[in-house]
């Protein structure tokens, strides 16, 4: 962590321009763009640095990542990156009633599933049809961990607290965005064993 609020995730920098380049295609060429769980802002920055023609709204539930964030923009950041909201998934209404697409990154495997049933709510409640919700991390695939290391880091994640865990992509995940109105997931490989998840919201539910 620098002297100042801004904390540094190492690997925001190595995943970073991977999940960019899916963020490339996957965003509208305007408009609102809504972080959750941005942790140490280090996302947004770079993000509303590479893609200027949108605004980069970041949350976090947590006030030292609020806090780690707005230091980010202040030392860094580009005029597209809005001060950081606190928005906790889990409590309604959000502070913010629209946005053109929805991003998390590291979210729900650190979590309980509750908040990926909220999150997934939430973000069908702000997007306009058409619009994508796009989630990064480790996921299981049909049942089974993709490699090794996955499959430790999931037994550490449960031994931690057991309501966490790598979420099975086609066992929970899938379904769970079926059920709140978006479409099947398209699915982007990442390093690391790590996917990025893009889904795009159904006219109704």
């Amino acid at each position: 962590m620098t002297q100042d609020a801004r904390r540094h995730a190492p690997a925001a920098a190595r995943n970073r321009d991977p999940i960019l380049e899916v963020l490339r295609e996957a965003l509208p060429p305007r408009g609102l763009m809504l972080e959750i769980a941005c942790g140490s802002g280090e996302h947004a920055l770079h993000f509303a640095r590479h893609l200027p023609h949108l605004d980069w709204q970041p949350s976090d539930p947590d006030p030292g990542a609020v806090a780690s964030a707005a230091a980010w923009r202040e030392a860094e950041g580009s005029p597209n990156l809005r001060a950081p909201l606190r928005l906790d998934v889990r409590e309604t209404p959000w502070p913010i009633d629209r946005a053109d697409a929805v991003f998390c990154a590291n979210m729900i495997h650190i979590a309980p599933w509750a908040a990926a049933e909220a999150l997934v709510a939430g973000a069908a409640r702000l997007l306009p049809e058409g619009a994508n919700l796009v989630l990064y991390g480790p996921f299981h695939r049909h049942g089974a961990p993709t490699a090794p290391s996955n499959a430790a880091f999931d037994a550490d994640l449960q031994r931690r607290d057991p309501a966490w865990g790598i979420r099975d992509l086609e066992g929970e995940v899938a379904p769970l965005l079926a059920r709140m109105g978006f479409g099947p997931p398209a699915i982007h490989p990442m390093p690391a064993n790590n996917l990025t998840v893009v889904a795009r919201r159904l006219s109704g539910r």
